[in-house]
């Protein structure tokens, strides 16, 4: 079986180092796995073209953490385009690996979970649906549990939603003498690089985002595993 990793792509080439990046940890974590990074636009190889260069059945690893548009139609339109044996895997998502990568950010940063003057402000792309919304959403919760902080907000640095001012003016109105801002991102790029501006204009100290970590590579495989298990099971 071949991993395809499959990344939205962006002009920012910091955004693919992390992908390609991310596919190295994977090939380290499990050395006999074919391990393909692709994108869905803007950077080599193409999804399209990996599908259709494949020579054994593979699965198909959404780069994403939430399950919005690209995931939901354009790699199932790609993938039936190609005319591949493949298998589409779950987004990364909320996973609770992920989350502990977004808490050793923070605590590079300086952060720490007895600050009870803090408001954490998660950052994350936003999305035209709402589900998708509703599940980044819940990132803030889990974040914050077991802290002293005095509050944590998702905000939605980009779609109809988007509200990174409103969600930091209510966490002051909450109680919080100092922000933090926490990237929900795999990557810098231009988004991120927007949501810098704001925070260094507002004299808020700003996590990386989750970049190439093997907790990450680690979250690929397990939505890998869980396809290939499904099918050894009905095997």
């Amino acid at each position: 079986m071949t991993l395809v990793l499959t990344a939205h792509g962006s002009a920012d080439p910091r955004s693919a180092e992390v992908t390609h990046a991310v596919a190295g940890r994977v090939r380290r974590l499990r050395p006999w796995l074919d391990v393909r990074p692709a994108f869905l636009e803007q950077n080599g190889p193409s999804l399209l073209d990996t599908l259709r260069g494949l020579r054994t059945p593979g699965v198909v690893v959404p780069f994403l953490l939430a399950s919005a548009f690209h995931a939901r139609i354009d790699i199932p339109a790609i993938v039936e385009e190609s005319g591949a044996v493949v298998e589409r895997a779950d987004v990364l998502g909320e996973d609770p690996a992920l989350l502990t990568v977004l808490r050793q950010r923070l605590a590079e940063l300086g952060v720490s979970p007895d600050d009870d003057g803090l408001g954490v402000l998660v950052v994350a792309v936003g999305s035209s649906h709402p589900a998708a919304n509703a599940q980044t959403a819940t990132v803030a919760h889990a974040l914050r549990s077991g802290t002293r902080w005095a509050g944590a907000e998702v905000a939605f640095a980009t779609g109809p939603y988007a509200g990174v001012a409103d969600a930091a003016q209510r966490l002051r109105a909450g109680g919080a003498g100092r922000l933090a801002i926490a990237p929900w991102f795999l990557a810098h790029g231009r988004i991120t690089d927007r949501v810098a501006t704001y925070a260094a204009a507002e004299g808020i100290p700003m996590a990386e985002p989750l970049g190439s970590h093997n907790l990450v590579a680690a979250t690929v495989l397990d939505r890998y595993d869980a396809i290939t298990a499904g099918a050894a099971a009905a095997a």
